[in-house]
């Protein structure tokens, strides 16, 4: 949230760059550089639990559109067990999408700043949770596998729906299919002629910032794949203990500004209501006091 009248003032005024071609999504509270760093934190973030879960489990777990294909290839191939596998994972996405939501909506609803924070730090919670799961598939073996690789869907889900639902649906963390393809039609508009060059023709506009803000997201993304891989194979598990207090500080700001505000409430109503009750015990011993007289 803005601090000052004047940022307030230019958030309501103006849309933000990566809402420009899409108007009516006018409903944000963050600044377009909170909103650069974040989507360069989420894109690093996803890149190293995406890779390193891949090793951990030998699946990505981000991609749903890989997990239905091969719900269909299996099927085919009456390879039921893992047909099944896949399904769930991709409801395991599904169930993590809706959480996040349903938390986002809650927040909202309630006028929490941390409706974004909270989300992440289920999630980081959740990576600890992966990283247990993962030292007893170490340990046990493969009785671990599925549920671990259900927990990771689960988890993606939460990371992708946090970024979409901030970004009005434009903008996705945990899988680059999206910014690639927004990537090229920027690039293309850049590329196709400008109204220098041919003055009788409607200009086409080129949005440059989210063109840079979506090189940065994937390039974070493949920084983060790197480091998720190589943690992953020189420390194993531990590799999500950085990730998940990354997701912590990401929503530590808004979720421990709450926590004040709510604690300074409570505090003050815990007054009111002492004050309250001194003045009513004050009244009644009045009155009795006027009734021994009388």
């Amino acid at each position: 949230m803005p601090h000052s009248k004047r940022a307030q003032r230019r958030i309501i005024n103006h849309h933000p760059f990566w809402q420009a071609d899409k108007p009516y999504l006018h409903d944000h509270t963050i600044t377009d550089a909170r909103f650069r760093r974040l989507g360069y934190l989420m894109a690093l973030s996803a890149g190293a639990i995406n890779a390193g879960g891949f090793f951990a489990v030998a699946s990505y777990t981000s991609h749903v559109s890989g997990l239905l294909s091969r719900v269909a290839d299996s099927m085919v191939l009456f390879e039921w067990h893992t047909a099944l596998a896949a399904l769930m994972g991709a409801v395991c996405f599904l169930c993590g999408s809706i959480t996040a939501n349903l938390t986002i909506l809650w927040g909202k609803r309630h006028r929490f700043r941390s409706c974004y924070g909270l989300p992440l730090w289920i999630e980081a919670i959740l990576l600890l949770l992966f990283a247990v799961f993962g030292f007893a598939l170490s340990s046990v073996g493969a009785v671990m596998l599925p549920p671990t690789f259900l927990l990771l869907c689960y988890i993606m889900g939460i990371h992708n729906s946090v970024m979409s639902v901030l970004s009005g649906s434009l903008i996705r963390a945990t899988h680059m299919t999206g910014s690639t393809t927004d990537l090229g039609i920027e690039i293309a508009k850049a590329l196709y002629y400008s109204k220098k060059s041919s003055p009788k023709l409607p200009d086409v506009k080129v949005n440059v910032p989210k063109m840079y803000l979506l090189v940065g997201m994937i390039t974070c993304f493949i920084v983060g794949g790197v480091i998720g891989a190589y943690g992953y194979r020189k420390v194993g598990y531990y590799f999500t203990l950085p990730v998940a207090l990354l997701l912590f500080l990401l929503g530590a700001g808004s979720v421990g500004y709450d926590v004040k505000i709510r604690t300074k409430l409570w505090l003050v109503h815990k007054i009111q209501q002492r004050e309250r009750q001194r003045r009513l015990a004050e009244r009644q011993k009045a009155e009795r006091q006027n009734q021994t007289e009388d």
